[in-house]
């Protein structure tokens, strides 16, 4: 058998191996690819049923500050004012602890100072758990994408030192048979 010929053998076999080796590769991306799709509706699972335990502890959180929070600070803002009007209006609501008199404009504004301190702590402090919830949830899906990907990138490097070999041992035995060739030809 010439050669060439041998050459052109080996390295025929050399391609189909590397051909099975990337079906091979093909195969186990396809195979995994579901696993990668599942942990993300796992994690927008998880994300929901976080979002739905938040809700009502917040909702808990936000009328302990109604019933105890605001009702203080709306008595610490009238004691400030009385103690900073210099003339006590003669209209308005009585005041309970003392014989003043207290303006109407003075407590409603109180009060809407008040219930937006109070209203936007609460935005802050959902939005707060709701980011670390997020945070937490993106930083697992991360995980176990980051773990797909150096199964594949280490299956894949498998493949690939497979097909080396295979080329590697195909081309010895090209040389092997053309070097047997070769000095049978030269002996006789």
């Amino acid at each position: 058998m010439p050669i060439t010929t041998k050459r052109r053998k080996a390295q025929k076999e050399a391609e189909v191996a590397i051909d099975r080796l990337q079906d091979l590769a093909r195969e186990q991306a396809e195979r995994l690819g579901p696993y990668a799709d599942q942990a993300r509706d796992q994690a927008s699972l998880k994300l929901l049923q976080a979002r739905g335990w938040t809700a009502p502890r917040l909702e808990t959180a936000a009328q302990r500050v109604e019933d105890t929070v605001a009702p203080r600070v709306a008595d610490l803002l009238t004691t400030a004012a009385q103690r900073v009007d210099p003339k006590p209006p003669r209209r308005g609501l009585r005041v309970l602890r003392q014989n003043r008199r207290l303006s109407r404009t003075l407590l409603i504004g109180g009060a809407a100072v008040v219930g937006g301190v109070v209203v936007y702590s609460l935005v802050r402090m959902r939005q707060a758990s709701q980011d670390a919830e997020w945070q937490e949830h993106l930083d697992q899906a991360r995980d176990q994408v980051r773990e797909t990907r150096e199964n594949l990138e280490a299956k894949a490097s498998e493949a690939t030192d497979k097909a080396k070999a295979t080329k590697d041992t195909a081309k010895e035995k090209v040389r092997a048979t053309t070097g047997s060739d070769q000095d049978g030809s030269s002996k006789s």
